[in-house]
């Protein structure tokens, strides 16, 4: 195919997003379809189950490729690494039915907003719209670039002078039925599926389809007890899973279901303002806010007045958010972008609750829908639940490739049994039905059960210690964890933090410090202007409510917060304003109260927040901001800065205290300014100065053990925090994730500044002894290790947000170096920390975050019905389903468990064991041939009494037997059996291994009640001289003394088994011994950079500064620092 055939006929759907598909065009063509349905007809339908699971087939038998425009077949792919396919139909919206006005030119716009993708996709005059839906979104075909494009949502590209007047009057009422078609309604609807179409796709399952196959089988072949055995295990299962889906169906249903019919006030232009349900919003609607407490059922642009919301639906903390309107700027920006990372501060996302308006003097809260439907926040984490994004996990791939063993062993045996019947002219039905039964029975029906159970029984442990999991497959992957990132806050030290002391500056210089504890109140002043205005707290049911730091930080200045309409009018502020006032406690204060007129709200990005604030009774007004004590005072006049702040600020972060600084601004504005239309740029300059306040926040108690022993199962420990870098590695030390012999190296990373290219600095940290005497607190001794820290090894480095920015742009090539030792990460922002990890996972760490044969044709049917129903359901199965119950240790091992099937321990464990049961079973096929009483026709079923001894006729005699073939019942049946099904329990025992990963096997009382149960019952049906037993197990009795030397082999084979499992392959001292003979090491890429960077004299740099290149933007690295291959 042509390039540009090839451009045409293939496309990618959402490019460079985390959903990023492919798509190709095809036309379904008439002789082909009709072909594919003869194929149907004459396969019995196997064909279109082979469609039904391999949908490209599908696509490929019944379509000739095309170009997307003409195309009425698309077949999807994944980018990832699974390449899965899936087909969509293209389907048509019809606009012609909404009779819309006719258009006398083709280039007539049916959407106000000529940028639309609307516009670009409806074809003239035939007034229709091509489209697909991919999980559960709409895709339309764009006619100008030749593209599918989304809808549901308004474009990114809309500046925020667009979103004001291209939609602040609202739409029209034909617009609204344009969108409302083409974009499908404001709805998250989760389809609760009827039981037979759930029923019917489980049956569907490869698996099943071929268990159905196996059984029809067996049952052909009278092995009804075992197969009805298998049914019933077999129902009961697809019965719970069923069950399962419909429950999570359900309760998802029920989670989204009361978004769906919101009334809410919507505004038109020819229609005004009028309640509609909110299914009928469409994006560019006015969204009327008034009252409280809404529901918002869209992601909405605030535009006028502000908003209090509760995003705990989203977050998991229900902290009021403080929401403020879009700026009216001109400017041609998207305003994505020019609201920079503090975008969402303009946003209402659909699924939170707005518990308070604050409407301004223009009228009341107004939003802009921005999204709907499935494209909103609250759909995005709905779709996320309901198509879940693959894993690709060794233990599975490897699951898969046992099977697949398994199966090529059936093959092998398919093939050998068609050789040995054909040899013996036995029929063709027979041989066939020979071949296939022995090919089905490689795969036990009991392997689904094997690799769901452990899974279950893990997530209800879990869910024991209130951990609760929304994707059970990865909780295999957790024995595999060898990093864990920290947050501080909250994780690492307490959720509260207690006000230590303020030090107020003057004259740009500290003054002395006023102490929190001294129980006196704070005397008025510009600091305590700025603690009690400077938040975003409000009162909702009489209470205050907000952050806890800024809870924290207002109940020490003993004033009072209202918050009521007789207060506003009283006071001659606008409604909208929160009012603090002096409360019973405070001392001299002369001011009657602030009014809070406006907030700027902070964001982690901007790191500071401020206020506009009012003197009640005066016309003084004042601006307000605290903040990370490095961004405040790059806003405030040099002069105001006292000249020792570095060093004040050292002195405490140095101590762990959280340091927050404060600044003023008096503002000359009159009462008519618009509050909503300042840009914060335009305030927030030329700031005065005003003092640190000091915040302690303790260690929690469970930190040190919690890091001591991750440190001791060498678990690696990393902080990833948004606070200060001096606390945080003041804090790394006093919990220990520092050792106190350790070295701490602080790299600072700058941009490029005019001709001077990007830098890097290193830096080794003082002692914090030397810089703050008062630390009481005493460090764990991480150096008392199983295995110590290596001395070149025993240094850490730590960087913040902006250092870490430069090294992605600018030092890609030192960042895994620097990533391997790296500890400390502070002042990180959200995309920052995902970031972070994501590289850490490139160097192939597993990062948690917390912040969490026979010699006949006889002997091929050797084994009877009860026989296998003995093996297969009363050992095996519950062996399966009990052995998970085993409790976890207690205490983390210095090692992982391996973390795929096939890795040399596991697969010389299984050939070991394997090779020991093939000795066993083959010495007692060959011993009791050798036994005098033996017959290879046997004709004694029924055991003579005890007076009598055991007559043995011809060695070559004919069986007499009536009732059951002579070909079933043989002495070495009678032997190889009860070898095998004790062995069985054998194994079961030595593979529950116990420490270091699990508790001792005594402790699972089921597993071993289980275990002893199955063997007392084995060794019943061993000695039982009982002629119902012989008869219906198809045994043939064998004297005592040869059931003993059964005994005593499976003795010898349990000795050998358990020595070989505990004392050879659970030697870790052996396999490191084998380890160091083979040379083996870790392919992993951050154990590799550890061993380059060992044999590094100059690593890591000190006191020195290294620059990048201007033209590559990569790092100019010494010579030395490189080294030949084979280092």
């Amino acid at each position: 195919m042509e390039d540009k055939s090839w451009k045409d006929h293939h496309a990618l759907l959402n490019p460079r997003e985390e959903n990023e598909l492919e798509i190709f065009g095809y036309k379904t063509q008439g002789c082909r379809k009709a072909m594919c349905i003869a194929g149907y007809i004459f396969s019995c339908g196997a064909l279109l189950l082979l469609f039904y699971w391999k949908p490209a087939w599908d696509v490929w038998a019944n379509c000739i490729p095309c170009n997307l425009q003409e195309a009425d077949v698309i077949l999807l792919r994944t980018t990832d690494e699974f390449q899965k396919y899936t087909r969509k139909k293209v389907t048509w919206i019809d606009l012609s039915k909404l009779n819309l006005l006719v258009r006398d030119t083709s280039d007539s716009l049916f959407i106000a907003d000529k940028d639309s993708v609307i516009n670009r996709a409806i074809m003239k005059p035939e007034l229709k719209v091509r489209s697909i839906q991919v999980q559960k979104i709409r895709y339309i075909w764009d006619l100008s670039v030749k593209q599918f494009q989304k809808v549901g949502s308004l474009d990114d590209s809309n500046s925020c002078y667009d979103i004001h007047h291209k939609f602040g009057t609202g739409l029209t009422r034909e617009e609204q039925n344009i969108r409302r078609l083409v974009c499908g309604p404001n709805a998250i609807e989760v389809e609760i599926r009827p039981i037979w179409k759930l029923l019917f796709k489980e049956i569907l399952n490869p698996f099943y389809v071929f268990q159905t196959f196996t059984l029809t089988l067996w049952l052909s072949q009278g092995y009804v007890e075992y197969s009805v055995a298998i049914i019933i295990l077999s129902v009961i299962s697809i019965g719970l899973t069923v069950y399962d889906l419909r429950q999570q169906s359900v309760k998802l249903q029920d989670l989204v279901e009361e978004h769906n019919k919101v009334q809410v006030t919507a505004c038109t232009k020819d229609e005004g303002c009028k309640k509609l349900e909110s299914r009928y919003l469409v994006p560019g609607d006015i969204l009327v806010l008034e009252g409280k407490k809404h529901s918002l059922p869209c992601d909405a642009i605030l535009i006028d007045g502000g908003c209090i919301v509760d995003e705990g639906m989203l977050t998991g903390e229900s902290i009021p958010v403080t929401k403020t309107p879009l700026p009216h700027t001109e400017n041609t920006k998207s305003w994505k972008t020019h609201s920079a990372e503090d975008y969402r501060r303009h946003v209402l996302f659909c699924g939170t609750e707005v518990i308070q308006t604050k409407p301004t003097g223009k009228g009341p809260v107004r939003a802009v829908v921005l999204q709907t439907g499935f494209n909103t926040a609250k759909g995005d984490l709905v779709r996320s639940i309901l198509y879940p994004k693959p894993m690709n996990f060794k233990l599975y791939r490897d699951a898969f490739k046992f099977i697949i063993i398994l199966t090529l062993i059936g093959v092998l045996g398919l093939i050998y049994t068609v050789c040995v019947y054909v040899q013996h002219k036995k029929p063709v039905a027979e041989t066939v039905a020979m071949a296939l039964l022995l090919f089905t029975v490689s795969v036990p029906p009991a392997i689904p059960a094997a690799l769901t159970t452990g899974i279950v029984y893990a997530q209800k442990r879990l869910k024991n210690k209130k951990i609760f999991c929304i994707s059970p497959q990865r909780i295999n992957i957790c024995g595999q964890i060898n990093l864990v990132c920290f947050d501080k806050t909250g994780t690492l030290t307490e959720d509260g933090l207690d006000l230590w002391g303020l030090i107020p500056s003057e004259g740009s210089r500290f003054q002395n410090i006023y102490s929190f504890a001294s129980g006196t109140p704070l005397p008025w002043g510009l600091p305590c202007g700025a603690m009690v205005s400077c938040h975003s707290l409000i009162v909702l049911d009489e209470k205050i409510q907000g952050d806890p730091l800024d809870k924290k930080m207002f109940e020490c200045t003993c004033w009072e917060m209202e918050d009521s309409s007789t207060a506003h009018s009283k006071a001659g502020v606008p409604d909208t304003s929160v009012i603090v006032k002096p409360g019973p406690n405070t001392r001299n204060t002369p001011v009657d109260g602030i009014a809070i007129l406006h907030q700027f709200p902070f964001s982690s990005g901007l790191q500071r927040m401020s206020v506009i604030t009012q003197q009640l009774g005066k016309d003084q007004y004042d601006l307000y901001m605290k903040g990370a004590p490095e961004m405040v005072t790059s806003f405030c006049r040099p002069e105001t800065v006292p000249i020792d702040f570095v060093k004040e600020l050292k002195v405490y972060t140095t101590q762990g205290f959280r340091v927050i600084a404060l600044a003023h601004r008096a503002l000359n504005m009159g009462k008519d300014v618009e509050l909503d239309n300042l840009e914060r740029e335009e305030v927030e300059s030329d700031l005065t100065f005003l003092g640190l306040l000091i915040m302690e926040n303790r260690l929690k108690a469970e930190t040190k053990p919690v890091l001591e022993e991750l440190s001791t199962a060498r678990i690696r420990s990393v902080m990833i925090t948004g606070d200060n870098l001096q606390t945080a590695v003041t804090v790394a030390k006093n919990s220990g994730m520092i050792s106190k012999t350790s070295k701490v190296i602080l790299i600072e990373a700058s941009e490029p500044e005019g001709p001077a290219p990007a830098s890097i600095t290193w830096q080794l940290v003082e002692d914090s002894k030397q810089i703050a005497a008062g630390i009481t607190d005493t460090c764990v001794n991480i150096e008392e290790r199983t295995i110590r820290e290596r001395e070149s090894n025993n240094y850490h480095f730590a960087l913040n947000g902006k250092s870490y920015q430069v090294l992605v742009k600018h030092f890609k090539s030192l960042l895994p170096k620097i990533l391997v030792n790296g500890t400390v990460f502070a002042r990180m922002s959200p995309g920052q920390k995902s970031s972070l990890i994501e590289e850490f996972q490139k160097l192939n760490y597993y990062v948690g975050m917390c912040g969490d044969g026979a010699n006949d044709c006889g002997q091929l049917q050797i084994f009877g019905n009860y026989q296998y129903l003995m093996q297969d359901v009363v050992i095996t199965l519950l062996v399966c389903l009990t052995m998970s119950l085993t409790q976890a240790y207690p205490k983390l091992a210095p090692y992982r468990p391996p973390g795929q099937l096939i890795s040399p321990p596991l697969l010389l464990s299984v050939i070991l064991h394997t090779g020991i049961t093939a000795i066993m079973l083959v010495c007692g096929f060959l011993l009791v041939k050798q036994q005098p009483w033996y017959s290879e026709m046997a004709n004694h079923r029924e055991c003579p009494p005890a007076t009598h001894s055991l007559t043995i006729p011809n060695r070559n005699g004919t069986a007499n037997a009536t009732d059951i073939p002579s070909s079933v019942l043989s002495y070495e049946d009678s032997t190889l059996w009860p070898l095998t099904t004790i062995n069985c329990i054998i194994l079961a025992f030595v593979f529950s291994k116990g420490k270091p990963f699990r508790k001792p096997i005594y402790t699972n009382y089921t597993f071993s009640a289980l275990l002893l149960t199955q063997l007392g019952i084995c060794l019943f049906l061993l000695f039982a001289d009982i002629n119902a037993v012989y008869k219906g197990m198809l045994l043939l009795c064998t004297p005592t003394i040869w059931r003993v030397y059964i005994l005593i082999m499976l003795f010898v084979t349990f000795c050998v088994s358990f020595f070989v499992e505990d004392v050879v392959l659970q030697n870790r001292h052996l396999w490191l011994l084998i380890k160091k003979c083979c040379q083996f090491r870790s392919s992993s890429q951050y154990r590799k950079w550890q061993r380059k960077l060992e044999k590094d004299p100059t690593w890591p740099p000190l006191e020195r500064k290294d620059f990048a290149e201007n033209s590559k933007n990569e790092i100019y690295i010494n010579p030395i620092y490189e080294h030949d291959k084979e280092n």
